[in-house]
């Protein structure tokens, strides 16, 4: 079965944090933070539909001016979602620059900025037209913990502390499809475009009569009802689950926060900046130690854990600490029994 996302952290343990993960068979990927993108080249770029920053320290935002330069003159819409204090973040940066050219712009482009504030969230649209000044009314919505609920997945956050407001997220997918190709070829038929048409039905819960077309190699096409077709090439198992926390402090608040958002995940991206032994100095700057990623990875029932975000103080030895976090989520995860 091949996944249907496919996280990787943009850069190493010690350069800026980020985790992208482009869609399987999709011109679409997902990015968590925005720090510096250079390993990502310009078709990875263009291929992101919504930002999660989990806030705007720079080493978090600072690629959001590549992401900004790469969109413009082109027909895109670019979502951010990120803390309290963000829409005056994203405002000043799209202030830094001057844009009396862009009305002469064929293609529209627009940022849509989603602030969570408490139990709501505040967005704001900023057209390239218009220079990118704000857009109409502010759209306020309740918010519980879902951030963008599509019908194949969604993506859910939390607001942990950091001495600011900072966002941890858990991307999770209804079901996951997979294609049995052998089914596939049975029919006659040929994997292709069509079959996102049909992966889109299944999760709309389309009636099970829904015509789908399916193209043929000669020319023309057959049509199958959604539930036949479901039934012969298809195998339904349950989705991923990707979970993505960074700047942190280890407190009980935030570490029952950190495992809701973890639990049962198939794979937690978490940052382990300083060593146990440094844990004072953790709790100073507000970071997680490796031993306290671990145990939170245990204790959540993960089931791949990366570390990340690493002190510099480390650079000589970054192995310790990821042993010293694969220790913790293995003690753990054998005291919860998992």
């Amino acid at each position: 079965m091949r996944p249907a996302f496919h996280p990787r952290t943009i850069n190493g343990p010690f350069a800026d944090p980020g985790l992208f993960i482009p869609f399987l068979f999709q011109n679409r990927a997902l990015i968590f933070d925005l720090g510096e993108t250079a390993p990502l080249s310009n078709r990875d770029i263009l291929k992101i539909t919504h930002a999660f920053v989990s806030h705007t320290h720079m080493d978090h935002f600072v690629g959001f001016d590549r992401l900004l330069r790469l969109f413009l003159g082109r027909r895109k819409t670019l979502t951010l979602y990120g803390p309290e204090g963000f829409l005056r973040n994203v405002e000043g940066k799209l202030a830094g620059y001057a844009w009396n050219l862009v009305s002469r712009y064929q293609n529209p482009f627009a940022v849509h900025a989603v602030e969570v504030r408490g139990t709501e969230t505040v967005q704001r649209v900023y057209r390239c037209r218009d220079r990118f000044r704000p857009s109409g009314e502010d759209r306020r919505q309740a918010f519980s913990g879902d951030l963008l609920v599509e019908p194949a997945f969604t993506v859910s956050a939390a607001v942990l502390e950091h001495g600011i407001p900072c966002l941890g997220f858990a991307l999770r997918e209804r079901f996951h499809i997979n294609i049995l190709k052998d089914r596939v070829d049975a029919l006659g038929l040929t994997i292709g475009p069509w079959l996102n048409r049909f992966k889109e039905a299944l999760y709309a819960d389309a009636p099970a009569q829904t015509p789908i077309d399916a193209p043929l190699p000669a020319g023309g096409a057959r049509t199958f009802p959604l539930g036949d077709l479901s039934e012969t090439i298809a195998r339904v198992t349950p989705g991923q689950k990707i979970a993505y926390i960074t700047d942190a402090v280890d407190n009980p608040e935030n570490a029952g926060k950190m495992m809701n958002l973890a639990a049962g995940a198939d794979h937690l991206f978490i940052e382990a900046a300083f060593l146990h032994k440094d844990r004072e100095l953790a709790r100073e700057k507000a970071h997680l130690t490796a031993r306290q990623a671990g145990r939170i990875a245990g204790r959540a029932g993960v089931k791949g854990l990366t570390v990340f975000h690493f002190s510099p103080r480390y650079t000589d030895h970054p192995y310790l600490l990821t042993e010293e976090a694969d220790a913790a989520w293995r003690a753990a995860a054998a005291a919860e029994g998992i």
